[in-house]
């Protein structure tokens, strides 16, 4: 649905070229969540303007539902840009109009005759649960209801993709939740495809089935959410599930494990310390249910001098887990 190759994107300033995109490579399937997680500055933004060519690459191509859009005039871009609805970080409403006219707005730059917008503006507040809220203006809604009406706005078109801009960093944390739980209900019955930029790992854990994670205008690590746990050293893992610094323990080898799909954390510590008479305890860690996967990260702590160490950490690794030494 979307396809990025070879992106690049750089800025000249006062202080010189700032390569705010350098050579990125994305795949975003049809149906999919996939975010785009990274400090400030680490060229998220950019990337998600470059999908609707709101900021014009200097390389590379996008494609999105099979319009290579690099290669569009101006004129071309304004009606494949129909397809392509785009959530704001700070909601962008006109404050002079109410819900129902902020949205009504866009299907009047749409040209869409008078006599069919009321219709479509009542379907849509009620599809984001604003129904009662139509007469309502800007200063008179919640955080939460102004991004639900950015929604409604975004969804005016019958996009087949979402571009979400931060779109609950303005929000608190159950705000956040439940705006999550609705784009991820929307994804599910309207068919919609989302490609969402976010520093908040939550919003990974809550929504996204693929992620990549991005640093200095480069992916540092891209794939499914599944998928990247499950790897050796997963920087996603670790940023998931932190397990804060490691204790002093002596005797004690301490090690982190990985744990995805149904994995039981209880049934692994219990049947490990069973099958191997060890005195297993358990450190840190947290198991839970993601989008994508029930996924976690425990940190535990073995006898270092017990002669089954070796076979007990073969066994973690021979049932799928993955198992580093605590650093």
């Amino acid at each position: 649905m979307i396809r990025i190759e070879g992106l690049r994107k750089t800025f000249h300033t006062r202080g010189g070229p700032v390569i705010a995109v350098d050579g990125v490579d994305l795949t975003v399937t049809e149906g999919e969540v996939f975010g785009v997680v990274g400090r400030s500055g680490a060229g998220k933004s950019t990337l998600l303007r470059c999908v609707n060519l709101l900021e014009r690459p200097d390389e590379g191509r996008v494609t999105v539902a099979g319009v290579e859009l690099t290669g569009l005039r101006e004129n071309q871009l304004r009606r494949v840009r129909q397809d392509i609805g785009m959530i704001h970080q700070h909601f962008a409403l006109l404050h002079s109009r109410t819900a129902a006219g902020n949205v009504s707005f866009a299907l009047e730059v749409m040209g869409v005759p008078r006599r069919d917008r009321a219709a479509r503006v009542e379907e849509l507040l009620d599809l984001v649960g604003l129904a009662d809220r139509a007469d309502a203006y800007p200063a008179q809604l919640s955080g939460g209801q102004k991004q639900r009406v950015g929604i409604a706005r975004a969804l005016a078109s019958r996009p087949r993709v979402l571009l979400s801009d931060e779109a609950t960093s303005a929000l608190d944390p159950d705000t956040t939740g439940a705006i999550l739980e609705l784009l991820r209900d929307l994804t599910k019955r309207l068919g919609l495809t989302i490609l969402l930029i976010t520093h908040e790992m939550d919003v990974v854990k809550r929504l996204c089935d693929a992620v990549a994670i991005m640093q200095e205008g480069r992916f540092v690590e891209s794939g499914p959410v599944a998928e990247l746990i499950g790897r050796p050293d997963s920087r996603l893992a670790r940023d998931l599930f932190p397990l804060g610094p490691v204790p002093t323990m002596p005797d004690h080898a301490l090690f982190d494990v990985t744990l995805t799909g149904q994995t039981d954390d209880g049934s692994v510590v219990s049947d490990l310390a069973r099958r191997h008479d060890l005195d297993v305890r358990i450190v840190a860690g947290a198991v839970e249910q993601l989008a994508a996967t029930r996924a976690g990260r425990l940190r535990i702590a073995l006898p270092q001098a017990a002669p089954t160490l070796a076979a007990a950490l073969d066994d973690l690794r021979g049932a799928g887990l993955t198992v580093e030494a605590a650093r």
